[in-house]
């Protein structure tokens, strides 16, 4: 686990989800400069940064650290993702869940 294997994990899940690096950077409370450094592998970074990166991009703080991808927890992605819905949509993917789960119930 090198600084550079773990700053090219959180860049690429910073880039997966769309987001620039000056907003993760206002979501975890640091400068876009000092994230630049840590995705470039050139600074390492605080267990109380890590917990807010783990936490902005949705992973857990092992697979930023490790890359272990059975380590990603499939309930905080979808929660991430809902997170993410304006209401109205929120209502349409219940409607849908809904009815997965009555059409599992019935096999």
């Amino acid at each position: 686990m090198s600084n550079k294997e773990i700053g090219a994990r959180i860049r690429e899940l910073r880039e997966i989800q769309n987001y620039t690096r000056e907003y993760l950077a206002e979501k975890v409370n640091i400068s876009s400069k000092f994230l630049y450094e840590i995705e470039t592998g050139k600074k390492g970074f605080s267990a109380l940064t890590l917990c807010r990166i783990s936490q902005a991009l949705c992973v857990s703080c092992d697979y930023i650290m490790f890359g272990d991808e059975t380590n990603i927890h499939g309930k905080e992605k979808l929660i991430c993702v809902l997170e993410k819905l304006e209401p109205k949509q929120t209502g349409r993917i219940q409607n849908i869940l809904k009815i997965l789960c009555e059409m599992c119930d019935a096999i």
